[in-house]
Protein backbone atom coordinates (compact mmCIF):
# COMPACT_ATOMS: atom_id res chain seq x y z
CA UNK A 1 0.00 0.00 0.00
CA UNK A 2 1.32 2.83 -1.00
CA UNK A 3 1.61 5.95 2.01
CA UNK A 4 1.10 9.67 0.59
CA UNK A 5 3.56 11.35 3.19
CA UNK A 6 5.33 14.83 3.60
CA UNK A 7 8.03 13.37 1.68
CA UNK A 8 5.58 12.36 -1.58
CA UNK A 9 4.37 16.26 -1.54
CA UNK A 10 6.18 18.99 -1.78
CA UNK A 11 3.34 21.23 0.32
CA UNK A 12 4.69 21.03 3.44
CA UNK A 13 7.13 24.47 4.14
CA UNK A 14 8.82 25.75 6.82
CA UNK A 15 6.83 27.88 9.13
CA UNK A 16 8.36 31.41 10.79
CA UNK A 17 7.60 33.13 13.12
CA UNK A 18 5.97 36.66 11.91
CA UNK A 19 8.21 39.04 14.16
CA UNK A 20 11.54 40.20 14.21
CA UNK A 21 14.13 39.33 16.82
CA UNK A 22 16.94 41.69 17.62
CA UNK A 23 20.35 41.49 19.18
CA UNK A 24 20.82 41.68 22.98
CA UNK A 25 20.92 45.06 23.66
CA UNK A 26 23.04 46.92 26.54
CA UNK A 27 21.31 50.12 27.99
CA UNK A 28 22.73 53.71 26.99
CA UNK A 29 24.17 55.75 29.70
CA UNK A 30 26.97 58.62 28.87
CA UNK A 31 24.98 60.95 26.82
CA UNK A 32 22.35 60.98 29.31
CA UNK A 33 24.81 61.90 31.79
CA UNK A 34 26.47 64.87 29.62
CA UNK A 35 23.92 67.77 32.04
CA UNK A 36 26.36 70.98 30.42
CA UNK A 37 25.37 71.03 26.70
CA UNK A 38 24.81 73.88 24.17
CA UNK A 39 21.33 75.08 24.41
CA UNK A 40 20.64 78.42 24.19
CA UNK A 41 24.01 78.98 22.20
CA UNK A 42 24.33 82.38 20.73
CA UNK A 43 24.78 81.20 16.96
CA UNK A 44 25.27 78.12 14.62
CA UNK A 45 28.76 77.12 14.64
CA UNK A 46 31.57 74.34 14.23
CA UNK A 47 32.92 74.89 17.52
CA UNK A 48 30.74 75.39 20.55
CA UNK A 49 32.33 77.77 23.53
CA UNK A 50 31.54 77.05 27.00
CA UNK A 51 32.62 79.66 29.67
CA UNK A 52 33.74 78.99 33.41
CA UNK A 53 34.52 82.23 36.03
CA UNK A 54 36.78 81.78 38.68
CA UNK A 55 36.05 82.05 42.19
CA UNK A 56 37.67 85.20 44.15
CA UNK A 57 40.07 84.44 46.62
CA UNK A 58 38.75 84.50 50.48
CA UNK A 59 38.68 88.20 51.61
CA UNK A 60 40.02 87.36 55.24
CA UNK A 61 42.33 90.65 55.64
CA UNK A 62 40.07 93.41 57.96
CA UNK A 63 39.44 96.80 55.99
CA UNK A 64 40.94 99.84 57.74
CA UNK A 65 38.43 102.28 58.55
CA UNK A 66 39.55 104.94 56.22
CA UNK A 67 41.07 103.38 53.50
CA UNK A 68 38.92 101.81 50.08
CA UNK A 69 39.32 98.73 49.12
CA UNK A 70 41.71 97.23 45.97
CA UNK A 71 39.58 96.07 43.45
CA UNK A 72 40.19 92.47 42.33
CA UNK A 73 39.89 91.50 38.41
CA UNK A 74 37.40 88.62 37.88
CA UNK A 75 39.21 85.78 35.51
CA UNK A 76 37.98 83.32 33.49
CA UNK A 77 38.53 80.16 31.24
CA UNK A 78 36.98 78.43 28.34
CA UNK A 79 36.14 74.75 27.20
CA UNK A 80 35.60 74.64 23.21
CA UNK A 81 34.12 71.12 21.93
CA UNK A 82 34.52 70.41 18.48
CA UNK A 83 31.57 69.36 16.66
CA UNK A 84 31.48 66.68 13.67
CA UNK A 85 28.87 65.10 11.65
CA UNK A 86 27.89 61.39 12.32
CA UNK A 87 25.32 58.98 10.47
CA UNK A 88 24.29 55.62 8.76
CA UNK A 89 21.83 54.54 6.34
CA UNK A 90 20.27 51.43 4.94
CA UNK A 91 19.11 50.58 1.48
CA UNK A 92 16.33 48.23 0.34
CA UNK A 93 15.34 47.08 -2.59
CA UNK A 94 11.68 46.50 -4.13
CA UNK A 95 11.76 42.76 -4.71
CA UNK A 96 13.17 42.10 -0.42
CA UNK A 97 10.36 44.42 0.20
CA UNK A 98 7.73 42.29 -2.05
CA UNK A 99 8.66 38.81 -0.78
CA UNK A 100 9.66 39.33 2.88
CA UNK A 101 7.22 37.25 5.31
CA UNK A 102 8.21 40.13 7.96
CA UNK A 103 7.70 43.96 7.00
CA UNK A 104 10.74 45.26 6.33
CA UNK A 105 10.78 48.98 6.57
CA UNK A 106 9.93 48.40 10.42
CA UNK A 107 12.93 46.35 11.06
CA UNK A 108 15.26 48.81 9.31
CA UNK A 109 13.75 51.99 11.21
CA UNK A 110 14.36 49.60 14.47
CA UNK A 111 17.92 48.43 13.80
CA UNK A 112 18.76 52.85 12.98
CA UNK A 113 17.11 54.40 15.38
CA UNK A 114 18.82 51.81 18.01
CA UNK A 115 22.34 52.48 15.77
CA UNK A 116 21.93 56.11 16.08
CA UNK A 117 21.78 55.95 19.73
CA UNK A 118 24.33 53.41 20.13
CA UNK A 119 26.74 55.84 18.06
CA UNK A 120 26.28 58.70 19.65
CA UNK A 121 26.68 57.10 23.38
CA UNK A 122 30.06 55.87 22.27
CA UNK A 123 31.12 59.13 20.95
CA UNK A 124 30.35 60.38 24.18
CA UNK A 125 31.68 57.27 26.12
CA UNK A 126 35.36 58.05 24.81
CA UNK A 127 35.41 61.27 26.41
CA UNK A 128 34.28 59.84 29.95
CA UNK A 129 36.79 57.07 29.47
CA UNK A 130 39.48 59.84 28.63
CA UNK A 131 39.61 61.56 32.22
CA UNK A 132 42.89 62.21 33.81
CA UNK A 133 41.85 61.32 36.87
CA UNK A 134 43.11 57.46 37.74
CA UNK A 135 42.72 55.95 41.35
CA UNK A 136 44.63 52.44 40.24
CA UNK A 137 43.57 49.29 42.55
CA UNK A 138 47.50 48.89 43.12
CA UNK A 139 48.29 52.06 43.42
CA UNK A 140 50.93 52.44 40.28
CA UNK A 141 49.89 52.19 37.24
CA UNK A 142 47.55 50.03 34.82
CA UNK A 143 50.40 47.66 33.88
CA UNK A 144 50.95 47.09 37.15
CA UNK A 145 47.44 45.76 37.82
CA UNK A 146 47.40 41.96 38.61
CA UNK A 147 44.73 38.86 38.25
CA UNK A 148 44.39 39.50 42.19
CA UNK A 149 44.26 43.04 41.92
CA UNK A 150 40.47 43.57 42.11
CA UNK A 151 38.41 46.36 42.99
CA UNK A 152 37.42 47.14 46.55
CA UNK A 153 34.72 49.24 48.45
CA UNK A 154 37.67 51.51 50.01
CA UNK A 155 38.83 52.05 46.21
CA UNK A 156 35.43 53.18 45.33
CA UNK A 157 34.48 55.48 48.69
CA UNK A 158 38.73 56.76 47.83
CA UNK A 159 37.25 58.27 44.71
CA UNK A 160 34.05 59.93 46.09
CA UNK A 161 36.38 61.10 48.79
CA UNK A 162 38.51 63.11 45.79
CA UNK A 163 35.74 64.20 44.17
CA UNK A 164 33.91 65.97 47.76
CA UNK A 165 37.21 67.11 47.68
CA UNK A 166 37.69 69.01 44.95
CA UNK A 167 33.68 70.29 45.32
CA UNK A 168 32.07 68.25 42.54
CA UNK A 169 28.91 68.66 42.93
CA UNK A 170 26.11 65.34 43.14
CA UNK A 171 23.10 65.07 41.13
CA UNK A 172 19.83 66.15 42.23
CA UNK A 173 19.30 63.51 44.79
CA UNK A 174 22.43 63.97 46.35
CA UNK A 175 24.25 60.97 45.01
CA UNK A 176 27.44 60.88 42.71
CA UNK A 177 26.84 58.46 39.90
CA UNK A 178 29.28 55.11 38.97
CA UNK A 179 29.25 52.96 35.91
CA UNK A 180 30.99 49.20 37.18
CA UNK A 181 31.14 46.75 34.51
CA UNK A 182 29.59 43.30 35.77
CA UNK A 183 32.59 41.97 35.98
CA UNK A 184 33.82 44.38 38.66
CA UNK A 185 30.31 44.65 40.31
CA UNK A 186 30.71 40.87 41.11
CA UNK A 187 33.93 40.95 42.86
CA UNK A 188 32.86 43.71 45.12
CA UNK A 189 29.00 42.65 46.10
CA UNK A 190 30.72 38.55 46.80
CA UNK A 191 33.62 40.28 49.24
CA UNK A 192 33.91 38.02 51.49
CA UNK A 193 34.43 40.50 54.03
CA UNK A 194 31.06 42.19 53.06
CA UNK A 195 30.12 45.50 52.35
CA UNK A 196 27.55 48.36 52.75
CA UNK A 197 25.56 48.33 49.27
CA UNK A 198 22.58 49.98 49.71
CA UNK A 199 19.40 48.31 47.60
CA UNK A 200 17.46 50.13 45.18
CA UNK A 201 14.51 49.56 46.78
CA UNK A 202 15.44 50.95 50.02
CA UNK A 203 15.79 54.54 48.03
CA UNK A 204 13.36 57.10 49.73
CA UNK A 205 12.51 58.01 45.82
CA UNK A 206 12.69 54.55 43.94
CA UNK A 207 11.06 56.17 40.97
CA UNK A 208 14.20 57.77 40.33
CA UNK A 209 15.77 54.81 39.82
CA UNK A 210 17.94 54.14 36.54
CA UNK A 211 17.63 51.13 34.46
CA UNK A 212 21.09 48.84 35.56
CA UNK A 213 21.27 50.40 39.11
CA UNK A 214 22.37 47.72 41.56
CA UNK A 215 22.65 49.88 44.86
CA UNK A 216 24.70 52.34 46.21
CA UNK A 217 28.14 52.83 48.27
CA UNK A 218 29.66 56.04 49.97
CA UNK A 219 27.55 58.39 48.26
CA UNK A 220 27.47 57.12 44.95
CA UNK A 221 25.02 55.59 42.78
CA UNK A 222 26.20 52.65 40.69
CA UNK A 223 24.90 50.97 37.52
CA UNK A 224 26.23 48.20 35.74
CA UNK A 225 27.18 48.35 32.47
CA UNK A 226 28.86 45.76 29.55
CA UNK A 227 29.94 49.42 28.16
CA UNK A 228 32.04 50.70 31.13
CA UNK A 229 35.62 50.62 30.15
CA UNK A 230 37.11 47.70 29.69
CA UNK A 231 41.06 47.77 28.85
CA UNK A 232 42.04 44.05 27.11
CA UNK A 233 45.64 42.46 27.69
CA UNK A 234 46.80 45.92 29.38
CA UNK A 235 49.05 44.15 31.78
CA UNK A 236 51.32 41.76 32.99
CA UNK A 237 50.83 42.83 36.73
CA UNK A 238 55.08 43.71 35.91
CA UNK A 239 54.93 46.55 34.43
CA UNK A 240 54.13 45.87 30.46
CA UNK A 241 51.18 44.68 28.80
CA UNK A 242 49.92 41.25 29.01
CA UNK A 243 47.45 38.71 29.48
CA UNK A 244 45.61 40.72 32.09
CA UNK A 245 42.30 42.36 31.45
CA UNK A 246 41.96 45.84 33.06
CA UNK A 247 38.85 47.27 34.19
CA UNK A 248 37.35 50.83 34.72
CA UNK A 249 34.80 52.19 37.08
CA UNK A 250 34.17 55.86 36.74
CA UNK A 251 32.77 57.80 39.53
CA UNK A 252 31.09 61.41 38.52
CA UNK A 253 29.62 64.26 39.26
CA UNK A 254 27.64 67.20 38.34
CA UNK A 255 29.20 68.45 34.70
CA UNK A 256 31.72 66.63 34.14
CA UNK A 257 31.30 66.27 30.17
CA UNK A 258 29.96 69.19 28.07
CA UNK A 259 27.95 67.92 24.81
CA UNK A 260 27.75 70.53 22.25
CA UNK A 261 25.21 69.97 18.97
CA UNK A 262 24.20 72.14 16.11
CA UNK A 263 20.77 73.19 15.55
CA UNK A 264 21.47 74.51 11.62
CA UNK A 265 19.84 72.31 9.12
CA UNK A 266 17.04 70.26 11.37
CA UNK A 267 19.91 69.11 13.27
CA UNK A 268 19.47 68.92 17.02
CA UNK A 269 20.44 67.13 20.58
CA UNK A 270 19.89 64.24 19.47
CA UNK A 271 19.66 62.25 16.37
CA UNK A 272 17.62 62.85 14.01
CA UNK A 273 15.99 59.63 11.12
CA UNK A 274 15.94 60.58 7.46
CA UNK A 275 14.26 59.25 4.59
CA UNK A 276 16.61 59.33 1.68
CA UNK A 277 15.59 60.01 -2.09
CA UNK A 278 14.48 57.70 -4.43
CA UNK A 279 17.12 58.47 -7.49
CA UNK A 280 16.97 54.72 -9.74
CA UNK A 281 14.54 54.94 -12.81
CA UNK A 282 12.36 52.54 -11.85
CA UNK A 283 11.98 53.78 -8.24
CA UNK A 284 12.67 50.46 -6.37
CA UNK A 285 15.47 51.46 -4.26
CA UNK A 286 14.53 53.15 -1.13
CA UNK A 287 17.00 53.72 1.79
CA UNK A 288 16.73 55.59 5.28
CA UNK A 289 19.52 56.58 7.60
CA UNK A 290 20.04 58.88 10.62
CA UNK A 291 22.64 61.87 11.11
CA UNK A 292 23.68 63.99 13.77
CA UNK A 293 26.22 67.08 14.58
CA UNK A 294 27.76 66.93 17.70
CA UNK A 295 30.87 66.56 20.18
CA UNK A 296 31.94 66.20 23.53
CA UNK A 297 34.73 67.35 25.49
CA UNK A 298 35.45 66.82 29.15
CA UNK A 299 34.47 69.87 30.98
CA UNK A 300 35.28 69.45 34.67
CA UNK A 301 38.07 67.38 35.50
CA UNK A 302 37.68 67.18 39.40
CA UNK A 303 34.55 66.16 38.49
CA UNK A 304 35.46 62.76 36.92
CA UNK A 305 37.90 59.79 38.69
CA UNK A 306 38.46 56.24 37.16
CA UNK A 307 39.27 53.30 39.54
CA UNK A 308 41.03 51.18 37.43
CA UNK A 309 41.33 47.44 38.77
CA UNK A 310 41.21 43.57 37.24
CA UNK A 311 38.46 41.26 38.19
CA UNK A 312 38.25 37.44 39.66
CA UNK A 313 36.24 36.44 36.41
CA UNK A 314 38.05 38.43 33.65
CA UNK A 315 39.97 37.04 31.11
CA UNK A 316 43.53 36.74 33.08
CA UNK A 317 45.31 34.16 31.42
Amino acid sequence: MAMTQVSSLSISLTAWKKLAYFALRPELYYDALCDVDSTDATTKGATVKFDQFADLAAATTPLTETSDVTPVALSDSQVTVTLQEYGNAVQTTAKLRATGFIPVNPVVANCLGYNSGLSTDTIAQSTFDGGTNVIYSTGAARTSIGAANVATTKLFAQGVAKLRGANSQPFGDGLYRAIIHPDVSYDIRTAALGNTWGDPHVYSDPSGVYNGVIGAYAGARFMESPRAPLFADASNGAGSTGTVDVYGTLLMGRQAVAKGFSTGEEYGANPIIVDSPVTDALRRFQGMGWKHFVGYSVFRQASLYRVESSSSIGINT
